[in-house]
């Protein structure tokens, strides 16, 4: 196993290696500077934009620090959860199309879930606003044979013989099988496999042609090395997470996609223009306030354990696939407006749209073990910075 420490040092001893595309925001560069000078990530690419206009695009650091390549703005990067608002958008487009709706039971498109039983032994009668905000109460689908299914198809026998965890719509917890169904719904109903659909309806229009489930070579050069941070040696390359990236794998809404930071900006600006990119509309408003909007009622929802109302947890509710800020706290919140709604990533990618300041923040690493993605030190540095900078 190769450590990266001393090499870390020297790279960073000759330069500060920092791609910079007007326009610029100041001080996010430095604050990201400063994450790499403690090792707490090898490089990152961070953005600020608005419906029309990219106020902030800056990559710091390193993609690889073995071959000292740089970060770049259109170096790849696993999103992993940062798919789930992507699959709460194609659930949208159907129901634009008049072809399903949120309070529809799954069992509509994939009868098999219509024996599926809750805990008291009731009939589960699972809807896909459920299983898109976590409310379903599905377990995981887990075990060697589920983790060689081919399609999302094949994981539907693992999805039914996961032990329910709670009746439907009475609790929270983070189910990735949840969104994984929700994929197949959109394969049901559309008749396209859930890459070709979200390629069709939403990659292409929006020009996002670094957003993938399945890599290609060349796309693969530009791809982020994952680092984690091994408090004795500093960081340490990771292997891509196994399930991800290749045919062989389903193209799984809860996670699968890589990206680049300007791709998936165009996928926030999309959402900041309410449903429209330039002439294009590709989501009419009705579908992105409902996905913007909380599904959840009083449900303590998130990662985030502040308090609120005498709640654990009840700053944020759940939307379409989305995670929304009820009210600013402090840390990680304070700098957003209540109604901000977003998603991270298990390797510390992050976008979060600012519907009333009319902005989205992207920040985009590759570090396999924050103990929470969601509140880094990274994230937070990044954000303190852009909200100072704007407020300038």
């Amino acid at each position: 196993m190769i450590h990266y420490r001393l090499v870390t040092a020297a790279i960073l001893s000759v330069s500060t290696l920092s791609f910079a595309a007007s326009p610029l925001l100041p001080g996010i560069g430095a604050a990201m500077q400063e994450m790499v000078d403690k090792q707490e990530i090898a490089g990152a690419v961070t953005a600020v934009v608005t419906v029309d206009r990219t106020l902030h695009l800056e990559s710091t650091g390193h993609a690889d620090l073995a071959s000292h390549r740089a970060m770049t703005p259109d170096t790849l990067f696993w999103i992993a959860s940062m798919t789930k608002p992507v699959t709460g958008v194609a659930i949208m487009m159907l129901q634009d199309d008049g072809k399903l709706k949120l309070s529809d039971p799954v069992a509509n498109y994939i009868p098999e879930f219509a024996g599926l039983k809750s805990p008291s032994g009731q009939p589960a009668n699972l809807t896909i606003i459920q299983i898109l905000t976590h409310t379903s109460g599905l377990g995981e689908a887990s075990g060697p044979a589920a983790q060689s299914a081919n399609t999302l198809a094949d994981l539907v026998p693992f999805w039914l013989a996961a032990k329910m965890q709670f009746e439907p719509g009475t609790q929270w917890k983070y189910c990735q099988s949840g969104i994984n169904l929700a994929g197949r719904i959109v394969e049901v109903v559309s008749g396209l496999s859930f890459n070709a659909f979200l390629q069709q309806r939403l990659f292409d229009p929006l020009g996002m042609t670094d957003t993938t489930f399945y890599p290609t070579k060349a796309q693969r050069a530009r791809l982020a090395t994952a680092y984690a941070k091994n408090k004795d040696v500093g960081l340490v390359p990771v292997p891509p997470r196994a399930g991800f990236g290749a045919p062989e794998y389903p193209p799984q809404g809860n996670g699968g996609l890589f990206s680049t930071p300007q791709d998936y900006a165009r996928f926030c600006q999309l959402l900041l223009g309410q449903g429209t990119v330039g002439s294009q509309r590709l989501l009419s408003q009705a579908a992105v306030k409902s996905l913007a909007s909380i599904h959840t009622g009083e449900i303590p929802t998130g990662f985030f354990q502040t308090e609120q109302w005498g709640k654990r947890g009840a700053n944020y509710g759940w939307g379409v696939g989305t995670c929304i800020l009820r009210t600013p706290h402090p840390g990680h919140g304070e700098m957003l407006s209540p109604g901000s709604y977003g998603h991270g990533g298990a390797w510390g990618t992050q976008a979060w749209i600012d519907p009333v300041k009319g902005v989205a923040y992207l920040l985009f690493v590759q570090r396999s073990n924050f103990p929470n993605s969601d509140g880094s030190d990274v994230r937070l540095g990044f954000q303190r910075a852009a909200a100072a900078a704007l407020a300038k």
